[in-house]
C-alpha cells in the first residue's frame, strides 16, 4: 500500500460524495494500478469499499433530507434483478463492442445533462412504479451488460425517471450502490480471499471522503454540480474510447 493508492481511496470516496457515482470506475483502477491487488481479487474488494463509501454517504443525505426512499426501493430491487440478466449478455459480445457501447451511451448522457431545461421550475418528485421499475430494471441490465458504470446510469436515470432534483438524486443514487454493493460483494466471496485489512483501510479512507464531498456538496450550486457531473461522464467517455483504440 502506497500514499498513491491511499490518495485514490480519497478521490473515490469524493467522487461518490460529490456526484453519486464513478466509484466502480475509479475503484478498479486504483486497486489494480496503484495498489497491485490482482484484477480477479480487486472485483469483490472494489465492491466492499465502494458499498461502504456509499452507505457513508446515503446516511449523510438521508439526514439533511437528500435521500427519497420510494426511488431507492424501487430501483435497487429492479435493477439488481436486471443486472443478472444483463451480465448474462456481456459473454455474447466482444469486449470492444461493450466498451464502446459503454462510451457511447454516456457521451449521450453527458451531452443530455449539459442541455439546459426548458423550465427552471423543478417538478416533485414522483417516482410512478411502473416507470421507475422498468427505468431501474433498464440500469440494471446496462450495468450487468457493461460491468461499470452504475452510479454514472442512475444519476440521469433519477432526475429522467423520478424527477428528482440533482441534490436528491445524488443522496438517492448512493443508498441503491451501496445496495448494489452490498448484494454483489456477497455473490463474489469465496472467489478469491479478502485481505480485510486492506479493505478496512480503503474503506475508512473512501468513507472519509464520501463524507467531506457531501459537505462541499451542499455548498456548490446546482448546476455547477450538473455540469461537474456532465463533464465527468464525457472525460470518462473519452478515456474509455481511447483505451479501446489505443
Amino acid at each position: 500500500m502506497n500514499a498513491l493508492a491511499l490518495l485514490g481511496a480519497v478521490g473515490i470516496g469524493l467522487a461518490l460524495g460529490l456526484t453519486g457515482s464513478g466509484g466502480s470506475i475509479l475503484t478498479l483502477p486504483v486497486l489494480v494500478y496503484l495498489a497491485g491487488i490482482p484484477p480477479r481479487d480487486a472485483v469483490g474488494l472494489s465492491l466492499l469499499i465502494v458499498g461502504a463509501a456509499a452507505l457513508a454517504g446515503a446516511w449523510q443525505r438521508a439526514r439533511a433530507g437528500e435521500v427519497y426512499f420510494k426511488a431507492a426501493g424501487m430501483f435497487a430491487l429492479s435493477g439488481m434483478v436486471g443486472a443478472v440478466f444483463g451480465a448474462k449478455l456481456t459473454p455474447l459480445v466482444p469486449p470492444a463492442v461493450i466498451m464502446l457501447s459503454f462510451a457511447g451511451l454516456m457521451i449521450v448522457l453527458g451531452i443530455r445533462m449539459l442541455v439546459p431545461r426548458k423550465s427552471l421550475l423543478q417538478p416533485e418528485p414522483e417516482c410512478h412504479p411502473a416507470r421507475c421499475l422498468l427505468a431501474g430494471a433498464g440500469v440494471g441490465v446496462l450495468t450487468g451488460f457493461l460491468g461499470v458504470g452504475g452510479g454514472f446510469l442512475l444519476m440521469p436515470a433519477l432526475v429522467k425517471f423520478a424527477r428528482l432534483p440533482i441534490r436528491v438524486a445524488t443522496g438517492t443514487s448512493l443508498a441503491i450502490i451501496a445496495a448494489n454493493s452490498a448484494s454483489g460483494f456477497v455473490s463474489h466471496l469465496g472467489d478469491a480471499p479478502t485481505p480485510w485489512l486492506l479493505a478496512a483501510v480503503f474503506s475508512l479512507i473512501a468513507v472519509a471522503g464520501v463524507l467531506a464531498g457531501g459537505k462541499i456538496s451542499s455548498r456548490v450550486p446546482e448546476r455547477t454540480l450538473r455540469l461537474a457531473f456532465a463533464g465527468l461522464v464525457l472525460l470518462t467517455a473519452a478515456f474509455v474510447v481511447w483505451q479501446t483504440f489505443p
